[in-house]
């Protein structure tokens, strides 16, 4: 493997950038990195070509030895493998060689697995890798993470088609008989033209061409996502497959045809089209925010962080069977400007996202930047000022750096904010709102779910507590008016990590007494809050709220089942053990939502 520093090598200020501190590869300080590759030391990883059987995740067997093993020894995993300075562009003028300036994409402790390692100073690791786009190299560092020094430099270890189509995740297009299907790979236009092969399951298929997008490093709005964290996205390509029947299976798979007429695709992959608007059938939602990523082979320490992640994707994959579409509201994997860890992120849900509509709502650590427009200004997403999101996964927005939109599934209407835009009154987003609730068809789509990441509505959480907003100030005050007008059912929000359910609400007052069985008129909107999809938990306030029904500290996410235009089942199942841990029925007919409530109806008159 080629390794030159060279006086070109740049020193980049600010590139610990970390929102709460929750980003473990920010612990590390790569620009600080020294020399002192040791020939005593080595690192040997093997096998050296992964993928023979088409395969796009592996174990790879990781030996190391040092001549002077301490407890605070590390491995990072490095891809591409060469990660010499010389690889880096000029972010500043001031040069401080010989400096690395490429965060590696997984690290883990070298005693880890091996608890003599101080002693003997050999150990090994067994560590899962992911296709995407470029080899890797495996590095052993002493003197822990704000002053490491690189000790020795493995083998270099391969797919054996790193630019292969990989991940698909769906979603629903612009209209209810549209699906898409966005997947990435190594092949420019230039090089390969990306197609999907579909149709109804067990007939013809036909092929249908795919956009292609990308991004540069000057992309991103700061460090370390234009630092440290860049890694060059590849390209990510989106087929619309389109005059689908409704709840037909359809099979696919994504590929590309090069111009000598020859093709490489991925497996084969199935899907249920989404029922037309008003459709009568069993129609089952999952919701939940702030999931992040996790890391099987325990690397990268993200158990401190995200105990829950890999816990959640389990139970979706378990019960994907009985799962229909599923939000995800934001907060998606934390990358927070490493960009590595978005890859990793579609490899963890391509088992649910390539089978059921994957749909994304915009959070803090996916746009926050100041000076981008955002509306809090803050450096939460690491500086890639929601050009990952808009970018990895398809949402069907008329514009997707205005991350708001609305979709149809069957009986249900959902109304996606972006609490990361201004959504006050006179606003571009609240008019969109207004819209969005307006314009359904309330007999025909009884269910009215309103969608944002951060609480615009009600929430106990601790930070809100101290706020004394109990939500992000001034939303109510722009939105509650919306909410009553428009009869939204069901408000579910994420960004406080944790799980809270309200009765149905109006201006801090419940508008119903039931707690598990409503019927007839809500009168009010039922807020929810499941932020427990992954991320480390919030605490709640200890301030007794006379809104809130029901509160758990535990990590979870909420289903919503349709059975019919009058019967819709409300659950919140943990994560830990896929139980339901608190539910609620509402049961109405369609002259309950044409009933007034207050500020729910125009005043009458005297025609009246």
């Amino acid at each position: 493997m080629l390794f030159i520093f060279n006086s070109s090598s740049i020193f980049f200020s600010g590139l610990l950038v970390s929102s709460h501190g929750v980003q473990p590869l920010s612990r590390i300080a790569v620009h600080e990195t020294t020399f002192a590759l040791d020939n005593r030391a080595y690192v040997k990883a093997s096998p050296t070509v992964l993928g023979l059987n088409g395969q796009n995740t592996e174990w790879v067997t990781v030996e190391f030895s040092s001549p002077n093993p301490s407890m605070d020894d590390w491995i990072g995993v490095f891809s591409p493998a060469n990660f010499s300075a010389s690889t880096c562009t000029a972010e500043t003028p001031r040069v401080y060689p010989p400096l690395l300036c490429s965060a590696p994409i997984k690290f883990q402790y070298a005693n880890y697995t091996s608890p003599k390692y101080k002693d003997t100073g050999k150990g090994s690791l067994k560590l899962q890798l992911i296709n995407q786009r470029s080899d890797f190299s495996f590095a052993l560092f002493s003197n822990g993470f704000l002053n490491p020094k690189l000790v020795a430099v493995s083998n270099t270890v391969s797919f054996t088609n790193p630019n292969a189509p990989v991940y698909p995740r769906l979603a629903q297009g612009k209209q209810w008989n549209e699906m898409t299907v966005t997947w990435t790979s190594g092949y420019g236009i230039d090089e390969a033209e990306p197609v999907v092969e579909w149709g109804p399951k067990g007939e013809n298929q036909q092929h249908s061409p795919a956009v292609t997008l990308t991004f540069e490093r000057n992309s991103m709005c700061g460090a370390p996502a234009r630092t440290v964290g860049w890694r060059d996205p590849g390209y990510i390509h989106t087929g619309f497959l389109k005059e689908l029947w409704p709840n037909r299976m359809y099979t696919y798979k994504v590929g590309h045809r090069f111009f000598n007429n020859t093709h490489i695709w991925s497996r084969e992959y199935q899907f249920r089209a989404s029922p037309f608007p008003g459709q009568s059938s069993l129609q089952r939602v999952v919701i939940f925010g702030d999931m992040g990523k996790d890391e099987a082979d325990g690397s990268n320490e993200y158990n401190n962080f995200q105990p829950g992640s890999l816990n959640t994707t389990k139970q979706l994959i378990k019960d994907l069977k009985n799962i229909d579409i599923i939000f995800h509201i934001g907060d998606i994997c934390y990358a927070n400007g490493y960009i590595s860890q978005w890859d990793q992120f579609t490899a963890q849900v391509e088992p649910i996202a390539s089978t059921v509509p994957y749909m994304l709502a915009s959070g803090n650590h996916e746009r926050d930047w100041p000076g981008t427009g955002s509306f809090y200004e803050n450096n939460d997403s690491g500086g890639e000022c929601g050009v990952l999101a808009e970018t990895m996964f398809f949402v069907p927005a008329e514009n997707r750096a205005k991350y708001w939109y609305a979709t149809d599934y069957g009986m249900f209407r959902f109304c996606i904010a972006d609490s990361e835009h201004d959504w006050r009154e006179g606003t571009e987003q609240y008019k969109f709102i207004e819209h969005c609730l307006a314009s359904v068809d309330r007999q025909r789509q009884p269910w009215l779910i309103f969608l944002a990441h951060r609480v615009l509505g009600y929430s106990s959480d601790l930070s809100y507590a101290i706020q004394g907003s109990f939500g992000e100030p001034m939303a109510k005050e722009s939105l509650q008016k919306l909410w009553q007008k428009y009869k939204v059912d069901i408000a579910i929000y994420g960004h406080a990590h944790n799980y809270e359910r309200t009765c149905p609400v109006y201006e801090n007052q419940c508008t119903a007494n039931e707690t598990r069985f409503y019927k007839g008129p809500l009168k009010g909107t039922i807020h929810v809050v499941a932020g427990g999809g992954g991320a480390s938990l919030s605490p709640f306030t200890t301030l007794k709220t006379k809104w809130s029904l029901y509160r758990d500290y535990d990590y979870g996410f909420v289903k919503l089942t349709a059975f019919d235009h009058s019967n819709l089942l409300f659950e919140y199942t943990k994560s830990s053990d896929g139980k339901v841990y608190d539910s609620f029925r509402i049961s109405r007919d369609y002259r309950d939502i044409l009933a007034c409530s207050v500020d729910g109806c125009p005043a009458t008159t005297l025609a009246s």
